[in-house]
């Protein structure tokens, strides 16, 4: 299941140059039908926070299932950039529900390794990102002639979401059998007070707040542009898109492993220490060029951005108590989803008045670079939960 609901996360920045063809808009616009994705996701994180005070969390999970399928047969059908609008934030809403409730339910199905059992959680969503390039080049090669032929879209950009949909109902299915046969836990049964929850947790909310807030923002308008980032530097179209999947192919492993890491080392310096490297490599991204160089590079900072999402995951969820954790994650994940999801119209925006993406990038690189000076301040005052 968060294979296919990432996979909804990430769709659209393959896609965004189908977008400005089909229909006739500029990247200001495309990049705000992505920034629209993760509003979306932000938007029911809240809620699901609530509504997991009063039903069990693999219920939520199920109902994410059919959220996706309706937004995928939404965003199929998509004949104006309006309607498109609209589809991106339904696609984003499955996913945000998803993660809120399906986060903590695989910390509390594995309280002794919550780094592990979210490093493979992860790694399944990774894949899905290390899948898309290569899933929209071959849908985009074969869709002409099943438009041609079949006629029940009018693009083949149109047939990507008529296969998340059908993935997405039989994946429902399953998982509704599964968990009628597992033994579920009951360690989230004293959650019931979403208020209480963030009074007594406000620090570490905004500590994850902050963390994955400022650097989520800035990836954003990284990841949903490096398409056409790649082909400022050179790189043709088809390379360009694919590099895409180099990023989240590097992902693979960090999940894998900053999970385990996550267990085994200092959760806070260890996550300070990811922060340092992404801002490193994201400067050196910039100064960068020659397929080579780039392809090395971009597998740098795949690996390095991937890496923080397990480790601030199991350092939350495994810090957070009992009678708090699935409310207090939710306040955390619309918190920093809302901060985040403006990153990519922000690079839209910048680079269609003149800005170059590596101008924009070192700009977002050296504000990020603030805010981790800020956090290792605070780290060695022990101002930071632990």
């Amino acid at each position: 299941m968060i294979f296919l609901v990432n996979l909804a996360r990430v769709v659209f920045a393959p896609l965004l140059g189908e977008f400005i063809t089909f229909f006739e808009v500029n990247r200001a616009t495309v990049g705000f039908v992505a920034t629209l994705v993760w509003l979306g996701s932000a938007t029911l994180r809240i809620p699901t926070g609530w509504i997991l005070t009063r039903v069990p969390r693999h219920y939520v999970v199920l109902g994410t299932g059919v959220i996706l399928i309706l937004a995928s047969t939404l965003t199929a059908s998509a004949q104006s950039i309006e309607m498109l609008m609209v589809g991106a934030a339904s696609m984003g809403l499955a996913s945000g529900a998803y993660f809120v409730a399906a986060n903590p339910l695989v910390s509390e199905l594995y309280p002794e390794r919550v780094g592990r059992a979210m490093g493979i959680h992860g790694t399944a969503s990774a894949l899905a990102a290390v899948t898309v390039a290569p899933f929209v080049t071959l849908v985009l090669a074969v869709g002409p002639e099943i438009v041609t032929r079949y006629g029940f879209v009018s693009a083949s950009w149109q047939l990507v979401f008529v296969c998340i949909g059908l993935a997405a109902a039989i994946v429902t299915v399953a998982l509704f059998l599964t968990a009628r046969s597992t033994d579920l836990p009951a360690a989230g049964a004293s959650d019931r007070d979403l208020l209480e929850a963030v009074r007594k947790e406000w620090r570490i909310i905004l500590t994850g707040i902050v963390i994955l807030g400022f650097t989520g923002f800035v990836w954003q308008g990284v990841f949903n542009f490096y398409e056409l980032y790649m082909e400022t530097k050179g790189l043709p179209p088809a390379t360009a898109r694919n590099m895409l999947t180099v990023v989240f192919g590097a992902g693979v492993p960090a999940f894998f492993v900053s999970g385990r890491l996550a267990d085994r080392l200092p959760r806070v310096p260890y996550i300070l220490s990811v922060l340092t490297a992404f801002v490193a490599s994201l400067l050196v991204l910039t100064q960068t060029t020659g397929f080579v160089a780039l392809l090395v590079v971009t597998a740098i900072i795949g690996y390095v951005m991937h890496s923080l999402f397990p480790a601030l995951d199991a350092y939350l969820l495994d810090t957070l108590p009992d009678e708090s954790r699935g409310s207090a994650y939710s306040v955390y994940s619309f918190g920093m989803m809302i901060f985040q999801a403006s990153g990519s119209g922000v690079v839209g925006y910048l680079t269609d008045v003149g800005y170059s993406f590596d101008q924009v990038f070192v700009g977002f690189a050296l504000g990020l670079g603030v805010v981790v000076t800020g956090l290792v301040v605070f780290q060695r005052t022990g101002r930071i939960p632990n």
